[in-house]
């Protein structure tokens, strides 16, 4: 099969990893988004809110480390 570059094998594992940690996986795909929106789309206004939420976030993050 030319052009194919992922074994079977391969392919299996990866899907088992997928179900094992679905949670990993939507966390990484999050992630990757997020900074494929700030790297590629995002204009100052955006760049301006997702700084005023890091910083909340952050704050919330302190603080209930406090607890």
């Amino acid at each position: 099969m030319p052009g194919k570059k992922t074994s079977e094998a391969q392919i299996k594992a990866s899907r088992n990893w997928e179900a094992k940690n679905h949670e990993r996986k939507r966390y990484m795909s999050k992630k990757s988004t997020a900074k494929s929106f700030i790297r590629i789309d995002a204009n100052q206004a955006d760049l301006d809110e997702l700084k005023d939420l890091i910083r909340e976030k952050e704050e919330s993050l302190r603080s209930s480390n406090k607890e």
